[in-house]
């Protein structure tokens, strides 16, 4: 009995311990001015924000005019996988951070900077962050695409679609009014840059069959001559500097 009673009193003591150094939910959840079911569906709306940050950037950035100016670029040459889609990718990441630095270096002054030092609360946070992407896509956005969008979100959701002074346009309606503004001029460039080559290709193919060549595929022969031609004019200087400059 005496050992029961100790190995009872002992493990009392150890579990009395172990409770001791749980840490209590209010340890855990951020401090801050609301309750604690509201930090926790704040946490949960960053991490959705971040798990989103790749979609984000394609929608309010250069990115997609970039990667689509580059496929028309490479389905003109008549190449299936070179240059790789991780180069294609890569490439218009950086050039994006190019043209977007003033923008996030803005965003990230006026807004993420102040949040991390607890000089703002994360919803003023918010609108500073975003303040510079709107100034961005409004500069670049088609007038039509942002009228034909304000007149679908006047049915939908008629706050956002408000004619006030003062009342800035709702990021529901400029987001997709500037991406749709961005495949546009994305295919417009591709029509420029697959034209040459097309040219190319029906030189090439008129010679074939001129030749009686019937078995041999023109795009066999054109290739080399295409990837001559885009070298001769140095076209990746052209093309990028080309994308760059559309910014400004």
């Amino acid at each position: 009995m005496t050992k029961r009673t100790f190995f009872i009193m002992l493990f009392a003591l150890t579990a009395s311990a172990a409770n001791a150094q749980i840490a209590g939910l209010d340890a855990l959840i951020p401090q801050g001015d609301g309750a604690v079911s509201g930090r926790i569906i704040q946490l949960v709306t960053l991490m959705t924000v971040l798990s989103l940050a790749p979609s984000l950037l394609i929608m309010v950035t250069s990115f997609t005019r970039f990667v689509v100016a580059f496929s028309f670029l490479r389905s003109g040459l008549g190449l299936q996988s070179t240059p790789a889609n991780l180069f294609l990718i890569s490439l218009s990441l950086f050039m994006t951070f190019f043209v977007m630095a003033p923008t996030f270096d803005k965003a990230w002054q006026e807004g993420v900077k102040p949040l991390t030092e607890n000089q703002i609360s994360e919803s003023e946070a918010f609108s500073r962050t975003a303040e510079p992407f709107r100034d961005f896509m409004l500069q670049h956005v088609r007038p039509k695409d942002l009228q034909t969008f304000t007149d679908l979100a006047a049915s939908s959701f008629p706050k956002a679609a408000e004619p006030s002074p003062d009342a800035k346009i709702d990021l529901r309606v400029i987001i997709p009014a500037f991406m749709i503004s961005e495949l546009r001029r994305g295919f417009e460039i591709g029509f420029l840059i697959a034209l040459p080559f097309l040219v190319i290709d029906m030189i090439v193919a008129t010679l074939v069959m001129s030749m009686g060549m019937m078995m041999m595929p023109p795009t066999v022969i054109s290739l080399p001559f295409k990837i001559l031609f885009f070298i001769l004019i140095d076209g990746w200087n052209i093309l990028v500097s080309g994308l760059v400059k559309s910014y400004f």
